[in-house]
């Protein structure tokens, strides 16, 4: 019995390969699970449920309907995908789970989290994902048509890579106070989060408590997710 887990898939028409590789996942590994948790950004983009419709996003959500008959399927909004809503949990048949969450894990307290929340020294992307989840922000973008939706999103995400372009690497990722800062807020003994896409396992010491913090792997060269049992978790590469 073991439970996966996945972020940052990233998943776009532009990227077929990838998509195959978690059809493919669904289909096998995925449904010898007991619970498949989806931390957030699963597609490039979601400009709205109204954009089930698409092909792209048709075929995904039709996957994920075939696995919820059999696994139940939690997701997790990311920075890519925080429109997701509910007309998308009533056609994909998963659950959408707020960020961050504490589950029992194997009898292990684990908090899950998408991870951006804690790049705390990324001063302009926090400040961009407060503005993006203000409702009334939301209500005036889910009112533009489906074409308009695409063009502006396109253009945020070209001005997202060239912010990449200048920022440093530390700042783009987590801060050790605000990963000290979950740990001390939710009594948990694991951390699992994506965002970074720097996959690892760090150990970490918090009231004098021995934790550990697992980072998620992206989905651009490759799928990956992280099974997790009354033992531990390990990474489990797919080909």
């Amino acid at each position: 019995m073991f439970t996966a887990f996945v972020s940052d898939l990233h998943l776009s028409p532009e990227r077929p390969g990838i998509t195959q590789v978690f059809l493919r996942f669904l289909k096998e590994d995925a449904t010898r699970a007991i619970a498949l948790y989806i931390l957030g950004d699963l597609f490039e983009h979601w400009i709205g449920d109204d954009a089930i419709g698409l092909e792209f996003n048709s075929l995904v959500v039709e996957a994920l309907h075939t696995l919820s008959g059999e696994t139940p399927i939690f997701v997790m909004r990311g920075n890519r995908d925080f429109l997701l809503k509910s007309r998308f949990e009533k056609q994909s048949g998963a659950r959408i789970i707020e960020d961050p969450v504490l589950i029992d894990l194997h009898g292990h307290p684990t908090l899950l989290m998408h991870g951006d929340t804690l790049c705390t020294d990324d001063v302009r992307y926090q400040a961009f994902r407060k503005r993006a989840r203000n409702p009334i922000v939301q209500w005036l973008f889910l009112a533009l048509p489906l074409s308009s939706r695409l063009k502006l999103v396109e253009r945020t995400r070209r001005f997202s890579e060239k912010e990449k372009q200048i920022k440093s690497s530390e700042i783009m990722d987590v801060t050790q106070t605000a990963v000290e800062s979950a740990f001390r807020t939710h009594p948990c003994e694991r951390i699992i989060h994506g965002h970074t896409h720097r996959p690892a396992r760090h150990e970490h010491t918090v009231g004098g408590t021995a934790r550990e913090r697992w980072v998620l792997s992206d989905w651009y060269t490759h799928g990956e997710y992280l099974r997790c049992d009354a033992s531990g978790c390990q990474a489990v590469r797919l080909s």
